[in-house]
């Protein structure tokens, strides 16, 4: 962020979103009144955008009866469940495309979110299945630990930290623990790294389960890590996640969802406390620091 109208600052993202709400006045007559079913959809940038804004608004046109076909990146097919015509086209996410495109009214971060063509996806309800049933009720932590805006770690759950909360929770809850490999996402602009919890979970609690070794266990009953991941999630009703489109995952599901994050644009526009909690109803408790999680985990877990 360097001045007015550069790549970050808030007036660069009001004039976009500006734009791309404007826009949308060229499509009145499609939406509202002929209502053909001609809305092509296809987005390939971060993961946290497709599920704030994209699915939503494609879901808005499925229930409109305007929804012609979505395009996305590689298991994305269950996300757009509702969509006749779902193509995954991508390998790969990009953070930003050679030229905007302005067919989604909520672009970019912004202060004010538009929900005239948004609507909240039931992933929770079309998802609630009998597989993934535990005799306590489940908490689901989905960490990440990867290159954050070309540095390194900056939103995640430490070793340290995960120990703390495994010796606090795990007689409570049956906890699975959630941290996907690049084998089972579509990668973006981020690297993924080694944090080697899996084998201090492994060792010292072997109680809690590593969601890598629920979806091999069933592995033939899912068609991807993403179907698994919906499938598991929409049992669940407490989560506890990381920054990013880790966080926006967890918070389809209702229940209470506890975010770390540290910074991000997610900040200056309260976001959590605006769309995060739109897209289920979710309970949302954004926390800056492990101390902060920590406290809203006492209070509400």
């Amino acid at each position: 962020m360097i001045g007015a109208f550069s790549y970050g600052t808030p007036e660069f993202f009001l004039w976009k979103n500006s734009y791309a709400r404007l826009v949308q006045t060229k499509y009145c007559i499609n939406d509202y009144v002929l209502r053909p079913r001609y809305k092509e959809i296809a987005y390939r940038q971060e993961f946290q955008q497709e599920l704030t804004f994209v699915l939503p608004f494609a879901y808005w046109h499925h229930l409109n009866g305007t929804l012609g076909k979505t395009i996305s990146s590689k298991y994305t097919k269950e996300l757009y469940f509702f969509s006749d015509n779902h193509e995954e086209r991508f390998d790969k996410r990009v953070w930003r495309l050679p030229k905007d495109d302005f067919t989604v009214p909520n672009m970019y971060h912004c202060s004010t979110v538009s929900f005239e063509k948004w609507a909240q996806v039931p992933l929770k309800e079309y998802y609630e299945n009998d597989l993934f049933v535990f005799d306590k009720p489940l908490l689901i932590i989905a960490n990440k630990y990867n290159t954050e805006w070309g540095k390194g770690p900056i939103n995640y759950f430490s070793l340290p930290m995960l120990d703390r909360i495994l010796t606090m929770f795990s007689h409570k809850y049956q906890i699975v623990y959630n941290r996907p490999g690049p084998d089972y996402i579509v990668m973006d602009n981020s690297d993924i790294l080694e944090l080697k919890e899996a084998e201090f979970i492994r060792k010292h609690y072997p109680e809690v389960i590593l969601a890598d070794d629920l979806f091999q266990a069933h592995r033939g009953q899912v068609n991807n890590y993403n179907h698994f991941q919906l499938l598991l999630y929409a049992n669940c009703e407490r989560f506890l996640s990381v920054h990013g489109g880790t966080a926006a995952l967890a918070s389809y599901f209702s229940g209470k969802n506890v975010i770390l994050s540290r910074r991000g644009h997610e900040h200056r526009y309260n976001e959590f406390k605006a769309i995060f909690p739109a897209l289920s109803g979710a309970e949302i408790y954004h926390a800056r620091n492990e101390a902060e999680v920590l406290r809203y985990l006492q209070q509400h877990y």
